[in-house]
């Protein structure tokens, strides 16, 4: 995601009080800019880096921080900072890796008003939205609902519903995306390509804000869900030509141990042939929670082979947040 930096939209894409029918000072004054160290032996630490940096929404009277989870994941060190330039350190309460939220406690007063949680249940495709990020309103974009879909990224990751949005937000990790009622609609987690009037332009993908209150209480009184991890087998996918080639695998991890390689084509899972990267994962995550086992058919060098891998728990690999 781009670096903080002094740069504005131009004024005509920036929001303005006079077009909306809410707080909108209040509403960009919400947003939080997180930076965050993580360890360099961190296990996420190759793949997104030691020093990150993106934004938060307090959607609590205390401060409560949400975020895109792979920013806070494996953090070492939290710092938040409001539009008015207030710094606080803050702690990481919770990522929960099936919705991709992030949870953060500041440690000390923000002095930023809660942002309302909305429903994304009911926009449509051409609702006009706003991206908020840190920085007030020359970081803040006039935008729309390009399309509501299923998104699977090969992360081991799927979402039955996220949200596209065009023109693309720059900092787009944690931006908060804000209705025309003033309220959350959801975080922001990607840079797509979207096809709009035709035409491919860059987008952002938000993942829904309705996903948050279900898991919320539980998150905030023990860290995760109150469900069974999902099983995880350490697997990079990518979808080539409709084939799924494995792309990475993580280190120690399930798929590595039980003998996938970098270039294998993976064809069953679990009880059934595979189509496409959510096929792939639910098919995973059907034969049970973490430390199920997981029949995988694959094809290497026009070999076919079937393996049987032992999941695991994602987080059993991650480093935990402490306290300071």
């Amino acid at each position: 995601m781009a670096s903080p930096a002094n740069w504005a939209f131009p004024d005509a894409l920036q929001p303005s009080p006079d077009e909306t029918a809410f707080d909108l000072g209040a509403a960009l004054d919400a947003a939080i800019l997180v930076r965050t160290e993580i360890p360099e032996d961190a296990f996420t630490a190759p793949i997104l880096g030691t020093q990150r940096v993106g934004n938060g929404v307090v959607i609590r009277e205390d401060g409560l921080v949400l975020t895109i989870g792979y920013l806070i994941t494996e953090a070492e060190t939290i710092w938040l900072t409001t539009n008015t330039g207030t710094v606080v350190q803050g702690h990481a309460l919770a990522y929960d890796q099936s919705s991709g939220f992030g949870l953060v406690m500041p440690l000390g007063h923000l002095g930023a008003q809660p942002l309302a949680r909305g429903s994304a249940a009911d926009i449509k495709a051409d609702s006009p939205v706003i991206v908020i990020g840190h920085g007030g309103r020359a970081h803040s974009l006039k935008a729309k609902i390009v399309s509501k879909r299923e998104f699977a990224g090969y992360w081991e990751y799927v979402l039955d519903e996220a949200l596209f949005t065009a023109p693309a937000h720059p900092q787009w990790g944690g931006a908060a995306l804000v209705g025309e009622d003033g309220k959350l609609l959801g975080i922001g987690s990607l840079l797509v390509q979207e096809t709009v009037g035709g035409k491919t332009v860059d987008g952002n993908m938000f993942v829904p804000i309705d996903l948050l209150s279900p898991i919320l209480a539980d998150l905030l009184a023990s860290g995760r869900a109150a469900r069974p991890p999902r099983a995880w087998l350490g697997i990079y996918i990518a979808e080539m030509e409709g084939r799924l080639v494995v792309g990475g695998l993580a280190p120690g991890g399930p798929a590595e141990r039980a003998g996938l390689q970098l270039g294998d084509l993976v064809l069953e899972a679990g009880s059934g042939q595979v189509t496409n990267l959510a096929s792939l994962f639910r098919r995973i995550w059907s034969c049970g929670p973490a430390g199920s086992e997981v029949p995988l058919t694959f094809s290497r060098r026009g070999a076919t082979s079937t393996v049987r891998v032992r999941s695991a728990d994602r987080n059993d690999f991650l480093k935990k947040p402490r306290l300071h």
